[in-house]
């Protein structure tokens, strides 16, 4: 082989070696962020279990104020919406003495993989006073369980993240956007990674609140001991 050959085969795998070392360099760096993404919000806990998701996020539970949680990271990149989306699932996994289940979806587009919303098999008239742009679905007819519970979330959490109120026999859960993928990397590049930056503590910790006066307005409405 000639000397100019040989000079471009050693460039060639000079360059070679050099993007996969970038390549791995970024997903490694890139899978750190997602494993850290609750880690800020890890001292709210008391009792934390930790564990990665096969999306490379974690899931935490753990006991807050008395109530013991479950927080799930979900990563929506469905391409019908206008941007990815992580959503995350503030869940108290602990059973309510009720024999129905409601489900208040802000937004709803039908594409929500985190939700059984479509499932459930009743639709509700939303009554006045709730969003506009909101449905609500139940496995029971009639008018919509534990709607003044529902109402004080409404109101004591940021309606523009809420996307989801849900009350069944297995407990409650509260599921917020934490946050979108950055428009302009996504719509040039096509770049949806979410997550770089750990949850803050104080986006998360008014739906932690939320949720625990949601399961206890729940418990007094249906006779339920309230610890």
């Amino acid at each position: 082989m000639e000397l100019k050959g040989l000079f471009l085969l050693a460039l060639t795998l000079g360059v070679g070696a050099f993007v996969y070392f970038v390549l791995r360099r970024e997903q490694a760096v890139r899978a750190a962020r997602r494993a850290g993404f609750l880690s800020s919000a890890e001292g709210l806990f008391e009792g934390r279990r930790l564990q990665m998701q096969p999306s490379g996020f974690p899931r935490l539970a753990g006991w807050h104020e008395g109530e013991e949680f479950d927080l799930q990271v979900v990563a929506d990149s469905l391409t019908l919406r206008k941007l990815p989306a992580l959503w995350v699932l503030v869940s108290i996994p602990v059973p309510l003495p009720t024999g129905a289940t409601v489900n208040v979806m802000l937004r709803p587009t039908g594409l929500e993989s985190f939700s059984n919303f479509g499932q459930l098999p009743v639709q509700i008239p939303v009554p006045p006073g709730f969003p506009e742009d909101c449905a609500i679905r139940s496995d029971a007819p009639g008018a919509v369980p534990f709607e003044a519970a529902i109402r004080e979330v409404l109101g004591a959490v940021d309606e523009r993240r809420l996307k989801e109120i849900l009350v069944t026999p297995k407990g409650v859960r509260l599921v917020f956007l934490a946050e979108e993928a950055h428009r302009g990397r996504y719509l040039i590049f096509r770049d949806a990674e979410m997550g770089r930056l750990p949850l803050p503590p104080a986006r998360l910790a008014p739906f932690l609140a939320a949720a625990k006066r949601l399961r206890r307005a729940v418990l007094q409405e249906t006779g339920g001991k309230v610890e």
